[in-house]
Order: structure tokens, then C-alpha cells, then sequence
């Protein structure tokens, strides 16, 4: 039994307790009045219907805390298990890039290749995943990862001036950091 289980438990008796000591009090003292008596009933019904509220009250509390937080747990694991089916994609995006980067002599297999590499860059739009780290924008340690630094006066302090490596998040969870080399940090 856990110790929030044991602390309703306790409280529970204790109202309890308290109840019926006031029941019996207030019924001993109206012992010699009928109309006193009822009263004392009345009061002692009225106290306990009061306790019964309370931990009603603390009860449907207890489960909306429970079902909200099981909703987020059910939120993370899927954007968990997204990140990580997106950063296999990632990794095929990757050659896809590098592939559509070298020469070829022949335009209509290099039509073929970029062709691919969209329907791959479009699978992971729909999958809401999105990229992040691209020359020009402010470096930011929680998605970029910087690699070098130079000195530029042309660029501004804190840029991106170029990128090794795409970043990618889903969200504001990060999928994969980009690395970048950070002008004039």
C-alpha cells in the first residue's frame, strides 16, 4: 500500500472517529429531549455526509490527476516512437542528399534519385518532423551542435555559417542535433 493510500486511510478513520465522538456526545446530552435528540442526529448525519463529500471531492480529483497524466504518458511514447522510426529515415535522407549532391551524366537516373529523396523528405512532413539548423539562423545549443567556430566579420555574432549536418525535431522534442560551425560566438 502506498504511503498516499495509508495518509486517505488515516484520514478517513480520523474523520470518522471524530464523528462519532460527536454523535455520541451530542446524543448523550439530548438523552432526556426527543427533539434534542433528532438534532444531534441531524447534526451527526450532516457531519458525516460532510466527510463523505470530502473524500468524494479528493477521490475524483485523485482520478482526473490520473487519467491527465496517463494521456501525457500515452503522448510522449508516440512522439517517442516517431523520433526514433524519423531517425532511421534520417539516416537514408542522408545518402539521398549526398547522392543527389554528386555529379551524374545521366539526367533522368539523377531525376530518379531527387524524386526519392522528396517522397523521403515528404514522409517525414507527414510525420510532423522538421528541420532544424540551416545557414544564416542564430545558434541555439538546444538544437545545434556546434563543431567549429570562426571569426567573420560579413556574419552576424552567433550564426550559423555552416552546416555539416541537418538537425531535425518533432515538436520541441529534438530528433537529432545539427552540427554546425558558429561564426563570431
Amino acid at each position: 500500500m502506498s504511503e498516499i493510500e495509508k495518509d486517505s486511510l488515516n484520514t478517513e478513520e480520523a474523520a470518522e472517529e471524530v464523528a462519532e465522538e460527536t454523535v455520541e456526545e451530542t446524543v448523550e446530552a439530548a438523552e432526556t429531549d426527543p427533539a434534542a435528540e433528532l438534532e444531534a442526529k441531524v447534526a451527526a448525519l450532516e457531519e458525516a455526509a460532510a466527510a463523505d463529500k470530502d473524500k468524494y471531492l479528493r477521490l475524483l480529483a485523485e482520478y482526473d490527476n490520473f487519467r491527465k497524466r496517463s494521456i501525457q504518458e500515452k503522448l510522449n511514447a508516440a512522439h517517442d516512437a516517431t523520433a526514433k522510426a524519423a531517425l532511421e529515415v534520417i539516416a537514408v535522407i542522408d545518402n539521398f542528399e549526398r547522392a543527389v549532391a554528386a555529379d551524374c551524366t545521366d539526367e533522368n537516373y539523377k531525376k530518379g534519385v531527387e524524386m526519392i529523396y522528396n517522397q523521403f523528405k515528404d514522409v517525414l512532413f507527414k510525420l510532423g518532423v522538421e528541420e532544424v539548423g540551416a545557414e544564416g539562423d542564430e545558434f541555439n545549443p538546444i538544437y545545434h551542435n556546434a563543431v567549429s567556430q570562426i571569426e567573420d566579420e560579413s556574419l552576424g555574432e552567433n550564426v550559423i555559417a555552416q552546416v555539416y549536418q541537418k538537425g531535425y525535431k518533432i515538436g520541441e522534442k529534438v530528433v537529432r542535433c545539427a552540427m554546425v560551425v558558429v561564426a563570431n560566438p
